[in-house]
């Protein structure tokens, strides 16, 4: 039997690559985006692709009871094997700009839907007594603030403790709980655009190129596998090895021969 793989965010990018990533699995897709014309198109790619079935919901999961009605409708049509939240928001706001709205609109969808999420589908996996698999899609920005992004940033860091913090009491159930964190990935996103200067600044690497939503599909499959079934609270980085340290700096002082520079 085909599993169930519910994704929100699905309409573009990274949800979009993930959900042709199962389809070719033969997975049976709930896709779940605010802008139903983008999950319809990703969602009749998906079935040439060879889904089993693929169901498309239109949602704002920044609604506080948004996140437990998908997951519960969904679930009433076939039990949710996977979940993966990967719908998120990413606005430039200037730091003095930053007011109350701005704060809540970010962290509501960007943590408290895929916790929420994530609670509702334990629920129902706990009460029939199935493991389920979740992978909460996180950024390079849980690890180094940006201008413009305090907001983004601090619901990355938040997503990725979320992450450890689901995991450690689910687990006892038989759910895993991951994140991956993407480095720089080209999405042309018109949710989330970014400027050709912006992407340059972020995106170098030790690997030398940008990243593709393949390469985050790619690991969201495989922390899905029974490949991966004894990891669980792990934050997987997909960035070209971009958290590893700062790139292009030049050395601190120059030693004036080689034996000083083993000294």
């Amino acid at each position: 039997m085909s599993r169930h793989v519910l994704i929100t965010g699905a309409g573009s990018g990274i949800g979009r690559q993930t959900a042709l990533a199962f389809a070719q699995q033969g997975a049976m897709l709930s896709l779940v985006d605010l802008r139903t014309d983008a999950a319809e198109s990703v969602a009749s790619e998906a079935e040439a692709l060879g889904a089993d079935s693929v169901h498309v919901h239109a949602a704002d999961l920044r609604d506080m009871e948004a996140p437990a009605t998908i997951v519960r409708g969904v679930w009433g049509a076939a039990p949710v094997d996977v979940l993966v939240n990967a719908a998120g928001v990413y606005p430039a706001t200037p730091y003095l700009d930053l007011d109350a709205s701005t704060w809540d609109a970010v962290q509501n969808l960007n943590v408290r839907a895929p916790l929420l999420s994530t609670v509702a589908l334990a629920q129902l996996a706990s009460a029939t007594g199935r493991r389920a698999v979740v992978v909460n899609i996180s950024s390079g920005a849980a690890l180094r603030a940006r201008p413009g992004a305090a907001p983004y940033a601090t619901s990355k860091a938040a997503l990725e403790m979320a992450t450890r913090a689901s995991a450690l009491e689910l687990g006892s159930l038989g759910i895993r709980v991951n994140a991956v964190a993407p480095g720089f990935v080209t999405v042309n996103s018109k949710a989330n655009p970014v400027t050709e200067e912006y992407a340059a600044a972020v995106s170098p690497n030790p690997l030398g190129r940008r990243g593709r939503p393949e390469d985050v599909a790619n690991a969201v499959l495989w922390l899905c596998s029974d490949a991966a079934e004894w990891i669980t609270g792990e934050i997987l980085r997909v960035d070209g090895g971009a958290s590893t340290g700062a790139m292009n700096l030049p050395l601190h002082w120059e030693p004036a021969t080689k034996k000083e520079a083993h000294a």
